[in-house]
């Protein structure tokens, strides 16, 4: 997971890297004025979708954007 050096602290980036699945972070987290972006590659929706449930509760107003892509890998 990347983050730029003035979000590491916030409250959103702390919700992101304590969130305990180990695909997500590569996610990088930006937060510009008052909107959250969110993007990277995970290979499935559920992980994307934890992802974003893990960043609402510290948004305290902002506007998530989730552009995280789901990129499935090929079997065999």
């Amino acid at each position: 997971m990347s983050f730029s050096p003035s979000v590491t602290a916030s409250s959103a980036g702390i919700a992101l890297r304590s969130c305990p699945f180990s695909a997500l972070r590569d996610v990088v987290l930006e937060e510009i004025g008052e909107r959250v972006i969110i993007h990277g590659t995970v290979n499935s929706y559920y992980l994307k979708q934890i992802a974003q449930e893990a960043i609402i509760p510290a948004l305290a107003g902002r506007i998530l954007e989730n552009q995280i892509q789901v990129i499935k890998e090929k079997a065999g």
